[in-house]
């Protein structure tokens, strides 16, 4: 068989299926304009839900200025090679010594991309003697990683401690055979459902199998927390996660990310990471940028105090009109509708041709059959009036599903 022969089934089977006629709306959608709550798509103005810039920074212009002048001064070429051969910089050092201190932990280490770093910290902290005990809504950075790993692995439900614990004690049987160690892996806030993972149990569970923990916090780093360090600090649990893992492509409006923890930990992941050992690093006027944003977070709680008047005000909005948001305890707001994908493409193209409404949809195979979810990105720049037009527009949105007026929904208006 030739390796190719595969793709035209591949392609007719899940997301594949939507690209003839959803490529260019549904996927790979052309936002333009300045990045707002309000931009332009297919040449309209639209109400914009679907960006991860919680705190308003894209834009914000302090950020702006200073990644401009860093790429005046540096250019994006600088500086050339990996971290470990020409790749380090004093910058690259400040961001971490700032990085760590703020997260309460004793190191810190910058990394090139999200996702690749995710990645390599799991490949690089496990091998065939340790077992992995994951969360089953891991991001599939993680996923992508544990597949990378030699590391026997067992899942557990969401958020389910008596699963976990069931699975920490197969796990802790094996290692005393092989001599290896437990990894949790689990997220702070989950991108999907915007609930959090139980950190607090899975702390007294972690202590009582003698694991480890590893917490992807993308979407809790500057928005959870008193003072925004994120989900471990909402727990009270920071000084738990052993491994911690953040993105600069949510709160940050950037790209780049580093992990924190132990110094010999993290003095560990410098020589043992494959995508920061093989690959670039972070390119001056994002890690410039990335001091200049840390600083932010740090020093401006009316940033996140914007946006969780915006968070509250959207989602007590949404249950005091019947809407079913599921247990979010975070931005991530997804409003949960009744209907078949067929009829999702419908009401996306009405909610953004014609009420102006640009959110992210959500349809089988992501999720079961017969849900629709919009997924809600509030941010600090929303106002309450970007809240109040959205909910009436909701609320005559449903009233359509529940009249049938998407059923013979034609695929072809996507084309559009």
């Amino acid at each position: 068989m030739d390796i190719f022969d595969k793709i035209d089934r591949m392609m007719s089977t899940d997301l594949g299926q939507y690209a003839d006629i959803g490529h260019g709306y549904l996927a790979f959608p052309k936002l333009e304009g300045e990045i707002s709550p309000h931009m332009v798509f297919k040449g309209k103005k639209v109400l914009n839900w679907s960006l991860n810039n919680y705190l308003g920074l894209a834009n914000h212009p302090e950020i702006r200025k200073v990644d401009a002048e860093a790429a005046a001064e540096w250019g994006l070429a600088s500086p050339m090679g990996s971290r470990m051969l020409t790749g380090q910089t004093d910058y690259h050092e400040q961001f971490e010594r700032e990085a760590a201190e703020f997260m309460q932990k004793e190191d810190a280490f910058l990394l090139n991309f999200g996702y690749q770093g995710c990645f390599s910290i799991v490949q690089a902290l496990t091998d065939r003697r340790d077992v992995i005990v994951y969360d089953q809504l891991s991001h599939a950075c993680i996923m992508d990683g544990m597949m990378a790993s030699m590391a026997k692995r067992f899942v557990f439900a969401h958020n389910n401690m008596e699963q976990l614990e069931d699975r920490l004690k197969k796990a802790q049987k094996i290692v005393q055979k092989t001599g290896g160690g437990i990894l949790i892996i689990t997220e702070g806030v989950f991108g999907m459902k915007g609930d959090l993972g139980n950190l607090a149990a899975i702390s007294i569970l972690k202590e009582k199998y003698n694991a480890r923990l590893f917490v992807d916090d993308a979407h809790g780093f500057g928005v959870m927390g008193a003072t925004g360090i994120g989900t471990g600090e909402h727990y009270g649990v920071q000084d738990k996660i052993d491994v911690l893992f953040n993105t600069f492509a949510k709160s940050m409006a950037g790209f780049g990310a580093f992990v924190c923890g132990d110094k010999k930990v993290i003095n560990y992941l410098r020589y043992n990471m494959r995508s920061q050992i093989y690959a670039k690093s972070l390119c001056m006027p994002m890690t410039i940028g990335a001091i200049k944003r840390l600083e932010m977070l740090r020093t401006m709680p009316e940033l996140r105090e914007n946006l969780w008047n915006i968070v509250n005000t959207l989602q007590s909005g949404l249950k005091e009109r019947g809407f079913e948001i599921g247990p979010t305890q975070s931005p991530v707001t997804p409003v949960y509708l009744q209907g078949t994908e067929n009829e999702a493409m419908g009401l996306v193209q009405d909610l953004r041709s014609n009420f102006g409404i640009f959110c992210s949809p959500v349809v089988y195979p992501v999720i079961e059959r017969g849900i629709i979810i919009l997924r809600v990105i509030p941010t600090a720049v929303h106002t309450e009036e970007d809240v109040a037009y959205t909910l009436d527009s909701f609320e005559k949105i449903r009233a359509k599903i529940a009249s049938g007026a998407y059923k013979n929904t034609q695929p072809s208006i996507l084309k559009a």
